[in-house]
């Protein structure tokens, strides 16, 4: 197991609180709280971020999400489990987590205007980007979940 190598909140304690900002901000979002959890462990998911794998999965399934559903993430394209917001959701998520050189492609964008007000894209595109970023956070530090029973 590898040693956490420092921990934010006491080494820089005002850009801890400047993510915490973006979170709370995120809370008072009308995106449904299933959905943002759903957001979260994609990414996290795509980057590889045992922490937040962890995190996630465990406050989704507080949330009431199904054991099935947590499952079968990574194939939601595939699986009938997901609503098209959702779907939504997570393909927007997908492409601003796997940012390549040509950017987000329009399709993606209109594809999201069909289920999402302005201030969901921007809220989800905030969402997608605050996660990627905590994602940096806890694989550049080491973070380790907690021993869960």
């Amino acid at each position: 197991m590898t040693e956490p190598r420092i921990n934010l909140h006491r080494t820089a304690p005002d850009a801890y609180a400047a993510l915490r900002g973006v979170e709370t901000y995120l809370k008072s979002s009308p995106l449904e709280p299933a959905l943002v959890e759903l957001v979260k462990l994609r990414a996290s998911q795509i980057n590889g971020c045992l922490f937040c794998l962890d995190m996630h999965s465990h406050d989704a399934r507080k949330g009431g999400e199904t054991e099935q559903r947590l499952y079968v993430l990574n194939g939601w394209r595939e699986s009938h489990l997901y609503s098209d917001r959702e779907r939504s959701a997570l393909n927007w998520c997908e492409h601003l987590t796997r940012l390549g050189t040509d950017g987000v492609p329009d399709a993606a964008y209109d594809a999201s205007r069909t289920h999402f007000t302005d201030r969901e894209i921007a809220d989800l595109t905030v969402l997608t980007g605050m996660i990627n970023l905590w994602n940096r956070v806890a694989i550049g530090t080491a973070m380790q979940p907690p021993a869960r029973t």
